[in-house]
């Protein structure tokens, strides 16, 4: 019971870290990450550079995503410009897992995230604006690494023969059914915990201690791609149809992903381990990260097992980035049929008009993210 409380307050100020740097960076340079979107999301092959580079540097596909329903709601994109910026967004936000890969898995965090922490709070006092956004991105920055640190350290090791992975064992050879299973999983988990970026901390973790294996952490990974969609689809509820239909163009681009990737899905798995293979002579630190401390001792089979274990982070991280890019790649040559399903799937039942007597605002709204510069852009096309 303890145990379960230290994991759930290391995912707590992960989660809450990852929200202080997220917000920092876009009080930093929000208005101009903004302005690059609205500007380069004339093309497709544009809106994926602008959504991979706004994702990168706020670290929240969930925050562009919003952002774009946000602009698709007040006029500012279209739908097929704004799937462009989608697709990006869900490359962009792969980074995520490469710093938990490189950061939690690679270094010794707890010797860099409280001096970041400490730094950022003296910055954050001084009385420019932008270098207290700085100082909050430092202390978020740092939180977050402090986060990941506990959380490595509250999800032990297991031994072979230990009940939970003897119960997770009954799952986990049923073949494609484990895969359907974890995908699901996946999907739930990424629900409750409302970021994809703790949910692939987790899911790391867990393959990294020797939860689960490889195949089905990437199963879950699938799954994560799916549940971070709802957050989208929840801001644009009371959005117009639009804005609707841009969040749903972001839950279909993510399942058609992963259906094809399921077809192919050992073959893919195959091609992620020949891009990160196994290193035979691991540093030192390294090591003492993953809490491999007898490495050198062991033989056979038990080094086998601890050169997989030392490779999950990466593979992980290599499969995250390789779907979500070979999945736009196949499918950003087919936006203007997933735009002509999208608008199937959400028809305009007023026939482009207001059938009732009673004049609706169509554009202003207040539910989405809280920008002030868009309530101008919505205000002139709602007087329009």
């Amino acid at each position: 019971m303890i145990a379960a409380f230290q994991i759930l307050g290391s995912l707590g100020l992960f989660l809450f870290g990852m929200k202080l740097m997220s917000e920092g960076l876009q009080k930093v340079s929000g208005e101009r990450l903004r302005m690059v979107m609205r500007t380069m999301a004339s093309n497709r092959f544009k809106g994926v550079f602008s959504g991979a580079l706004v994702t990168t540097a706020i670290q929240s596909s969930t925050a562009t995503t919003v952002m774009v329903v946000s602009f698709v709601n007040a006029g500012l994109l279209t739908l097929r410009e704004s799937i462009g910026v989608i697709m990006g967004a869900n490359l962009g936000t792969t980074t995520t897992a490469w710093i938990i890969a490189i950061l939690g898995f690679k270094l010794e965090l707890s010797s860099i995230a409280l001096p970041i922490v400490g730094v950022g709070v003296v910055v954050s006092f001084c009385k420019r604006p932008g270098w207290r956004s700085s100082g909050e991105l430092l202390v978020g920055l740092g939180l977050l690494l402090m986060g990941l640190d506990y959380l490595k350290s509250s999800v032990p090791d297991l031994d072979p023969d230990s009940p939970a992975l003897m119960w997770l064992r009954q799952y986990s050879n049923m073949g494609v059914l484990s895969v359907l299973l974890f995908l699901a999983f996946g999907v739930v988990l990424t629900i409750i915990v409302q970021a994809s970026s703790v949910a692939v901390a987790i899911t790391i973790t867990m393959a990294a201690r020797g939860w689960i294996d490889f195949d089905l952490a990437a199963a879950i990974v699938l799954g994560e791609n799916i549940g971070t969609t709802i957050t989208a689809n929840f801001a644009a509820i009371t959005a117009n149809l639009a804005a609707k239909r841009a969040a749903m163009a972001h839950l279909i681009f993510n399942v058609l992903g992963v259906i094809w990737v399921l077809c192919v899905f050992y073959f893919f798995l195959s091609m992620i381990k020949w891009l990160v293979p196994l290193n035979p002579n691991p540093d030192a630190i390294t090591l003492a990260a993953m809490g491999i401390d007898n490495f050198p001792s062991l033989t056979g089979a038990a080094r086998e097992v601890a050169l997989q274990k030392l490779a999950v982070p990466e593979r992980l991280a290599m499969f995250h980035t390789m779907f979500n890019f070979c999945n736009i790649c196949l499918l950003i040559g087919f936006v203007p049929q997933i735009e002509k399903l999208t608008n199937w799937i959400l028809k305009d039942k007023t026939g482009g008009r207001h059938r009732t007597s009673v004049q609706r605002l169509e554009y202003l709204t207040s539910n989405v993210a809280e920008m002030g510069e868009l309530a101008l852009f919505e205000g002139q096309k709602e007087m329009v």
